[in-house]
């Protein structure tokens, strides 16, 4: 069977199976048609201004990847997020992400280590991280920043681990100007993410693992706008007088 109709078949099992259940939601909920055209309409301000992909991040993503590793063994996945950059700079040790000169917020150390599911160390893991500034914004979406400021790729060591250099992340609010801060204002929600760093781990033989880190104390843990936080991606911010520091262990899937 060739890969182009094992993807129509699949295309069309996904899409019976979603037809299926919008008929039942809309039984359920049964929408009438004014409902439904301000749906439409606020869909297309949605998709016209650029921000489908946020949407799906904040209220989608973090349920297909529930869904997808639940059962699963290993680092439990958090959400990719909008403000990912491709390409950012490989760093060379001391690993330290790429920062201004006058770069506000507290300095952190953020340490690791990566192994398959069966304890083994993975050396030469590439480990790609990226996160907000001081001012809760990212490089290249908004941040009076250079592009790849905060964002930076490493290789682990013979052991799996790694260590690198950078600043405390904040909690920050989603974007609000358009139609999603709209859909957050009629559903009387809140707009703020706790404060996290994004990590992609990559691997020959691997799952790649796109994932976040926590910080324990943070008062939007339990209502983050993203539902993205996972018990298991908590760690704690140690004070150690001049800087910060965390440290937490991934494991990684093989394909």
């Amino acid at each position: 069977m060739s890969e182009t109709i094992t993807k129509q078949k699949r295309v069309a099992a996904i899409f019976e199976s979603f037809n299926k259940h919008l008929k039942n939601f809309l039984e359920e909920t049964k929408p009438n048609h004014e409902e439904y055209t301000e749906f439409v309409k606020w869909a297309d301000r949605l998709g016209k201004t650029g921000e489908l992909p946020l949407f799906m991040d904040v209220f989608i993503e973090t349920h297909v990847l529930r869904s997808m590793y639940s059962d699963k063994p290993g680092t439990e996945p958090s959400l990719l997020g909008p403000f990912y950059l491709e390409d950012a700079p490989v760093l060379e040790k001391p690993y330290k992400l790429p920062m201004r000169d006058n770069e506000k917020g507290e300095k952190l150390i953020f340490s690791g280590t990566v192994r398959n599911i069966d304890g083994e160390p993975l050396a030469n893991t590439l480990v790609d991280m990226w996160h907000d500034d001081a001012d809760g914004e990212y490089s290249a979406f908004g941040a009076d920043a250079p592009d790849y400021n905060l964002r930076g790729r490493f290789y682990t060591d013979e052991n799996g681990y790694f260590e690198v250099e950078s600043i405390v992340p904040i909690p920050y609010q989603i974007p609000t100007q358009g139609a999603t801060g709209e859909f957050l204002e009629i559903m009387g929600q809140h707009p703020y993410r706790p404060a996290h760093l994004h990590i992609m781990f990559e691997q020959e033989g691997y799952e790649t693992l796109i994932t976040q880190v926590f910080f324990e104390g943070d008062e939007w843990l339990e209502s983050d706008v993203a539902d993205g936080v996972r018990s298991s991606l908590l760690t704690k911010l140690h004070d150690n007088g001049d800087h910060k520091s965390a440290s937490l262990d991934f494991v990684m899937r093989n394909k």
